[in-house]
């Protein structure tokens, strides 16, 4: 089977890097096309012996993609499109259709009830989504909680398949080397209770709470930021105001593998933390969360659909805690005056392995295949992203 990934970007984020870890793990033959922005994930594909076409596209409503798309999926003869993120989704599904490729497979990576990938859902978004959606197969949601707004939405339930995102349990395991040698190369001291936060350093995720709950800390109390994103000048400022400064350390864009990036890589910067917050009150999954628990980390958090979907004692060191300030002073206090505890991953990261979700993603393949969309609908009445 010869199967097309087709994403917006590759820059380091929650959706790109986990296509490449799928693609480690399908075993399937498997290339990428990126509609812009072939960043780090790009490169660490090509490492892995994938082939990624940058398809150069200047911005959301750049129609002379769709022939350019068209024709890379006519030339690969491929057997399945599969398509991920907005933008992606979108034109993939309609240049899918015009190679004469039916067997279109879509992922849902980051759809809130308000938001998706940033954009405000409004009518205009959603219908736009709709239109192309009918076009693909299948579409995949990250967690029961993104199936279920996609129902709500309109798309009809048998087109819905739940596939998790997956985590690589022994890349994530507690390293006290790394520990150390992470907190050496961040200058960090050795008996600093250091807070961590991943993700896009954007509005939704809500790392000023984090910020403004550091001032109420304790000096040994550090907060590890891992992420790049537009509201990085806007977290400085605030944590000057704050007057913590000096307490808040932004590590930037980190990779899950190391590859020829500087500096450590994700799961070496979750074996320095002692605790992972996650104040952002809407996620679609929640990887950092589940990452975060295959660390052996304790964890607080807001939202986080992939726990939700679990009995809570899958997870007995994650807690939720109301996107507040003061709530998270308290709880992060709670966990530092409990003193460190062992550092296993729980029946929770066991649940969401990679291979586990690379297997069911297979089966989703399969029944695409099985039974492709439909020819009556065309593409040419949908419209510019």
């Amino acid at each position: 089977m010869r199967v097309l990934h087709i994403i917006t970007g590759l820059g380091v984020g929650g959706a790109e890097q986990q296509l490449r870890l799928l693609l480690r793990h399908l075993p399937v033959e498997c290339e990428v096309v990126t509609l812009t922005d072939p960043g780090p994930v790009a490169d660490g594909l090509r490492a892995d012996g994938v082939r990624v076409t940058h398809l150069g596209m200047s911005g959301n409503r750049d129609l002379s993609a769709l022939p350019r798309l068209a024709r890379v999926i006519r030339r690969g003869r491929y057997d399945l499109v599969h398509t991920h993120l907005y933008r992606a989704c979108l034109y993939g599904r309609i240049a899918a259709r015009l190679a004469g490729v039916r067997t279109v497979v879509a992922t849902e990576h980051s759809l809130g009830d308000t938001q998706t990938e940033g954009r405000p859902l409004g009518a205009g978004v959603r219908a736009l989504y709709l239109l192309g959606e009918r076009l693909g197969r299948s579409t995949v949601a990250v967690s029961p909680a993104v199936a279920a707004r996609l129902a709500r939405w309109g798309v009809p339930r048998p087109r819905i398949a739940v596939v998790p995102n997956g985590i690589d349990l022994a890349r994530f395991a507690f390293d006290p080397e790394a520990r150390r040698g992470t907190r050496a190369a961040l200058g960090l001291p050795e008996d600093a209770f250091v807070i961590g936060g991943i993700g896009r350093l954007v509005p939704g995720k809500r790392f000023d709470v984090l910020v403004r709950a550091l001032a109420d800390l304790p000096a040994d109390c550090r907060l590890l930021l891992v992420g790049g994103g537009p509201q990085e000048s806007v977290l400085r400022l605030a944590a000057r105001r704050a007057g913590v400064a000096d307490r808040v350390l932004f590590a930037g864009e980190r990779p899950y593998l190391p590859d020829a990036s500087p500096g450590p890589a994700l799961p070496a910067l979750a074996s320095a933390m002692d605790v992972l917050a996650a104040p952002s009150p809407e996620e679609a999954f929640g990887l950092a969360v589940v990452e975060a628990l295959a660390a052996g980390l304790p964890v607080r958090y807001t939202s986080c659909p992939a726990l939700e979907d679990l009995p809570p004692r899958a997870a007995p060191a994650a807690a939720r805690v109301p996107c507040d300030a003061a709530a998270y002073a308290r709880a992060l206090a709670a966990v530092r005056a409990a003193g460190p505890g062992e550092r296993t991953a729980c029946e929770a990261a066991r649940h969401y392995r990679i291979t586990r979700s690379a297997a069911r993603l297979m089966d989703v393949y399969a029944a695409a295949l099985a039974h492709p969309a439909p020819t009556s609908r065309s593409p040419q009445k949908v419209g510019s992203a």
